[in-house]
């Protein structure tokens, strides 16, 4: 059973910068794509970026110059960079992990307000 735990959330003013990480435990055998999804209020949940065990990645457009993903294969953690945050980006933040099944992280919230 493979388990994610994220952190790196919190308050935030716009303009400013955060990093999200999100470490996988337990009986790992491959990680595959591992990525983030976000979800605001009265919102669907959206795929924010994305990243292959070979280090290929997909932004969505709203985020594309802003966010950067990134892992460590060796850690078993992958990161999300979010620089020029805006009060859109206001969500709750979920990894995600492809092995045999997609495993869930349990969310961490961003709020980006002045």
């Amino acid at each position: 059973q493979v388990q994610l735990v994220e952190s790196g959330g919190g308050l935030v003013q716009p303009g400013g910068s955060l990093r999200l990480s999100c470490a996988a435990s337990g009986s790992i055998f491959s990680l595959n794509n591992m990525g983030w999804y976000r979800q605001a209020p009265g919102k669907q949940r959206e795929l924010v970026a994305r990243i292959t065990s070979g280090g290929g990645t997909n932004y969505a457009d709203s985020v594309k110059g802003r966010f950067t993903i990134s892992r460590d294969n060796a850690k078993n953690t992958v990161y999300l960079q979010m620089n020029s945050l805006k009060p859109d980006d206001t969500a709750v933040y979920y990894c995600f992990a492809v092995t045999d099944r997609v495993v869930w992280g349990q969310g961490t919230q961003l709020t980006v307000s002045s």
